[in-house]
């Protein structure tokens, strides 16, 4: 198996310096300590993806090679052309890697995760997300634990799509959500559980093979980046602060509800606000606080008014899902209500579907 790696910054890669850390260490001579070369089969130079540096896993039965993109970021930079950038990247070298491991930085990996599911649908690929709590060269570090374990699920079965391996688990990437800035299992999947984890042996979940199937877009249009708002509802949220959050309109707005998608009734609550901007041909979407929830906007009379104002729910999807998803299909040029719609359609295994439960 030939493994591409693409360094798009984070922690993993970073070093100190007189303002906190920043990206500098040198991922290509880590790597091949980490995953330490077999000179009996070098990968030849016509091989070679441009930019690449060769090397032959002798532990894992692997060949790698490396891109690192320019510049590197912390993960708070990333943006929606960050990931088109990085599904570029992975799409240049389709051809000649069986499967690819994006190093990225915690902050945003699961927005990022999420957005390259979408988009990669019709990659016939494997694609492990991964980074570090701590930097590579760090007392304790987990990078080399995340890296190797990446590589692992790589090697060992992991099914086409988007994953995330973090904290010695394999997360599906549009599920996974980060709940911790510490913990060196710092990401979880609230609704499903993980497709594997780390252990003597592996643990692989029966599911792992219904994340091949997918509904997503051939040859879809590349991510550009699009004003969609994420607001979390409190308690005594006015129709006018929300209304001021919402000039000019945006393309959509994320309502992050109490519950199941519930939403005060007062006449002078966010609802009024909310149809509105429906009327006005902004997609509403409204999501649930919860970690572990699923939006249903009828079971109780307070998410009733959303539904009928025009908002639809976010099903089980995690916050980044969510938001990534309307990234990927507003770039794809929906607006209004067909972008609604196609938030309930499931691209990547985003969302669990009524018919499944």
């Amino acid at each position: 198996m030939h493994i591409h790696f693409i360094y798009a910054g984070g922690t993993i890669g970073m070093v100190d310096s007189p303002r906190g850390l920043r990206p500098g260490a040198d991922l290509d001579s880590w790597l091949s300590r980490l995953v330490p070369p077999a000179p009996t089969r070098p990968i030849s130079k016509a091989q070679r993806p441009a930019g690449s540096s060769p090397r032959e896993a002798s532990s894992s039965g692997a060949t790698y090679t490396l891109t690192t993109l320019s510049p590197l970021l912390d993960s708070s930079d990333t943006t929606p052309e960050t990931w088109q950038t990085i599904i570029d990247e992975i799409r240049r070298h389709a051809d000649r890697a069986d499967a690819f491991v994006v190093l990225h930085g915690t902050d945003t990996m699961a927005y990022t995760a999420a957005a390259l599911s979408y988009a990669l649908t019709d990659l016939n690929r494997p694609v492990v997300v991964t980074g570090s709590q701590l930097p590579l060269g760090a007392a304790h570090s987990d990078a080399a634990a995340n890296v190797t374990g990446a590589v692992y699920a790589l090697t060992h079965g992991a099914p086409r799509g988007v994953h995330l391996f973090f904290g010695g688990r394999l997360l599906a990437g549009n599920r996974a959500t980060k709940t911790s800035t510490w913990d060196l299992q710092g990401f979880d999947s609230p609704a499903i559980p993980p497709l594997a984890t780390a252990g003597a042996p592996w643990h692989w979940s029966a599911q792992r093979a219904e994340h091949d199937a997918s509904t997503g877009r051939p040859a879809p249009a590349p991510y550009t980046r699009h004003d969609v708002v994420v607001i979390d509802l409190v308690p005594g949220l006015t129709a006018a602060r929300l209304e001021a959050a919402l000039t000019p309109a945006p393309v959509a707005v994320i309502l992050r509800a109490f519950g199941v998608g519930n939403l005060p009734a007062a006449d002078d609550g966010p609802l009024s606000a909310l149809s509105r901007a429906a009327r006005a041909g902004v997609t509403v979407v409204v999501a649930s606080q919860c970690l572990q929830a699923e939006v249903a906007l009828g079971r109780y009379a307070a998410g009733a008014g959303a539904a009928e104002a025009g908002a639809v729910g976010s099903h089980d999807m995690t916050l980044e899902a969510t938001y990534a998803k309307l990234q990927f299909l507003a770039s794809q040029g929906m607006r209004g209500a067909e972008l609604g719609t196609w938030m309930g359609r499931n691209l990547a295994g985003e969302l669990t579907e009524p018919t499944e439960r």
